[in-house]
Parts: C-alpha cells; structure tokens; sequence
C-alpha cells in the first residue's frame, strides 16, 4: 500500500463526481418517483425494466471496466464518463418514449460503470491507506449523500419554483417543464463535474507504479477468484443493494401510504439523502476506531428491523411520527452497510494493484439487483396497489438483509481480528 496519500481535495472531487455520475439515472427518479412515472407515462414496472437494461448493461461494463482501472489513471476514465452521462441528459429532458428511455437506460449503464466504477474505488483505498479505509469509503458514500441531497434539494427548488403556488392545482404540462429545467441544470453541473475531475483528480507518478499494472492476465483474475472474500463480498454487496434499491420507492410510500403531494413526496427523498452522509461519515469514524466487519454486520441487523417495521403494516397515514423514526432505522442499516462494504476489502487481503479486477468480479453477483429488483419492486407496487405492495416490497428487503447479515458474520469471523 502506498504511503503518498493524496491532499483532502482529492477526495473531495471523489465524492462529488461518484454521486454527480448517477443522478440522472437514479436521484431524480429517487426523489421525484411520481413525477417521473406522470412525465414520461410509466408504470412502476416499466420504470423497473429501465433499470434492469441498465443493470445488464452495467454487468457486463463490471467486468471490462475492472481490469481497465487497473491499467489507467482514474482522472481520465473518470472524466469522460461524467461527460459522456450528462450527454444523455439531452436526451433526457426531451422525455422520449418508453422504448427510447429504455435504451438511454443502457447507454447510462455503460457511461457510469465501464469507465467510472472501478476507478472510483480503487481511487478511495489510496487514500484511504492501510489504516482509514473506513473513514475513506464512509467519508465516499456519506459525502456522496450529502451531494445527492444537495442535488436533491436544488431540483425541490427549481421544480417548485416552475409551478404555480399550489403544485397540484398545476397542469401536466407544467409540472413537465418544471421537471425539464431540474434535467437541464444537473446535466450541466455533471458536465462541470468531469471538467474538474480532468483537471484536478492527480496521483503523483510514484503511486502510480505502486497500483498499476503493465497487463491484466488471467492469472490475476484467478488469483483473485481465489480469495474467499471475494466470495463472501460478492453476497453482502449482492444483499446491501436489494436494501439501497428499495429506498427508491420511499417517496412513493409518502405518497401511496402517507397521502403526501408530489412536493412533499419529493421532500421525503431529498430528506432521506441527507440522513446517508450523517450515517456514512459516523459509521466510518466508528469503524476504524474498533472494527469494520463488525460494523459492517451490525448494519445488516439494523437493515432487516427497519424493513419489518414497514412489512408489518403498522405505518399509516396518520403515523408520521412512527414513519418518521421507521425512515431512518432503514436508512442507517442499508447506508451504513453500503458505507462499508468496499472498506472491509483492506481486512479480506485483497491487494490494492489488484482492486479494479476485484471490483469488477465482485460486482458481477453483486450489483445484479440492477436488474431484477427494479421489475420486481415494479410488479410487486403494480399488482397489489397501495399499501399492501409496500408491504410485499419490504418483506423482500428483510429477507435479503436476513441474508447479507449471514454473509456478514462470516465475514467478521474469518478476518475481523486480523490485521
């Protein structure tokens, strides 16, 4: 491991492009679910199967883009994936057909996986070193948040501010352009993203020799299907992002469930991005002060009771408080677990001039809820309307927590005390 750890802005510039990167494909349609589905003229599963050519997409872009990472700077893969994404915001803002929004679906799978995923990570455990890889990813995934919601809170803004006074006496057609100036100015400041990212995201030559590789063989893909972490990270990444993924369809809860307004729906996403970086960072201080994999179980735990607060039906309308409180147990279990995953790498053995090779292999099992849980949050929400397919929904986010928390023990009891 490296002992040249890059300056605080470095990191700095990874937060802000690793969460600029998704949210055209994914914040918008996070905090403003209902306005999506009415804009473009989808169903909760149409809107899934958006996402799951997107999660096809993105697998195979796991497993090219891994070894790439491992040749190549991040700066420049990095960049050009931030241009490429908000490229298709253009597209975008113009709401094409389902047929049409599909394929962009795809295009973004390949724009901010192939060139930007596994850079990003390799990225953060270079300056994380041997010993902060908690703080590094916590500080990644928490500032990621709080960058999501800062987007989140910008596209409130505008989109209120292009409707009239009360946004459900608004027409469809205003709340449509209204939504189009929110597309418009995230586009752009992606675009500004990947500007700085080439200009400013260096690592100095002699850390480079450390974590580069004249080739990929092979050899170092079997070296790393090797290790049982790998394997057993392959399932906690796999169970996390069923919970991560779910918190999509939390706006819409407010709105099914708790008879919120598209505003107030979109408030409750964009408050619940700004729980994700007070979770991350705290997490990933704590982490690295006693053990990740520890922390990394206990958030599976926390994961799996917030979901059987909401699959128990016990929420309803007039429970804001208990709705309240039930947000944010799930959200600090599945973000605290997604704060943490890539840290324990550093505890599994996995070496760092191999991480991109790593992330892509592991990311091939693990990140397929880009594919099916998308449809199936869909089908679930589309045949049992209302409250009932919340419900359905949830019970399937605490089995894979029950899962993830298996995985995760194991996890704890093959390296939680080595050093």
């Amino acid at each position: 491991m490296p002992t040249s750890k890059p300056p605080w802005y470095y990191l700095l510039l990874l937060i802000l492009a690793g969460e600029s990167v998704f949210i055209l494909p994914f914040v918008l349609s996070r905090i403003f679910r209902p306005t999506v589905l009415e804009a473009f003229s989808l169903d909760n599963t149409q809107l899934g199967l958006c996402f799951s050519l997107y999660g096809i997409v993105a697998l195979v872009s796991y497993f090219f883009g891994g070894p790439l990472a491992d040749r190549f700077v991040p700066r420049k893969l990095m960049a050009v994936a931030l241009w490429m994404t908000a490229l298709g915001g253009i597209l975008y803002a113009t709401f094409p057909k389902y047929e049409v929004l599909r394929l962009l679906y795809g295009y973004w799978g390949f724009t901010t996986i192939f060139l930007f995923w596994a850079p990003m990570i390799k990225a953060t455990r270079v300056w994380g070193g041997p010993a902060s890889q908690g703080k590094a990813f916590g500080l990644l995934d928490g500032g990621r948040g709080l960058v999501g919601a800062l987007f989140g809170a910008l596209g409130v803004y505008i989109f209120a501010f292009f409707l009239s006074d009360q946004s459900i006496e608004a027409s469809f057609a205003e709340r449509q352009e209204a939504f189009k100036w929110v597309i418009w100015t995230c586009a752009a400041l992606v675009a500004l993203t990947g500007i700085l990212v080439w200009f400013f995201l260096e690592i100095k030559s002699s850390v480079v020799k450390n974590i580069s590789l004249e080739q990929i063989s092979l050899t170092e893909i079997g070296k790393v299907l090797r290790l049982p972490s790998v394997w057993l990270l392959m399932c906690v990444i796999l169970c996390a992002y069923v919970g991560y993924k779910a918190t999509d369809v939390l706006s819409l809860y407010a709105k099914d469930v708790m008879l919120y307004d598209q505003v107030q729906s979109a408030q409750v996403g964009t408050a619940l991005l700004f729980i994700r970086p007070i979770i991350g960072i705290a997490i990933g201080f704590i982490a690295d002060r006693s053990r990740t994999t520890l922390w990394l179980l206990i958030s599976f735990v926390i994961s799996f009771l917030g979901a059987m607060v909401f699959a128990s039906g016990i929420i309803s309308s007039s429970s804001t408080l208990l709705f309240i409180i039930s947000v944010f147990i799930i959200a600090a279990g599945v973000y605290g677990a997604r704060a943490l995953y890539y840290a324990v790498m550093e505890r599994g053995q996995i070496p760092l001039a191999i991480t991109g090779t790593a992330v892509g292999l592991i990311s091939l099992v693990g990140y397929t809820p880009d594919i099916f849980a998308g449809p199936l949050m869909g089908a679930l929400l589309d045949s049992s309307p209302g409250e009932a397919g919340h419900q359905h929904v949830f019970w399937m986010v605490a089995g894979f927590s029950f899962v993830g928390s298996i995985a995760a023990w194991l996890y704890f009891r093959m390296y939680g005390k080595r050093r």
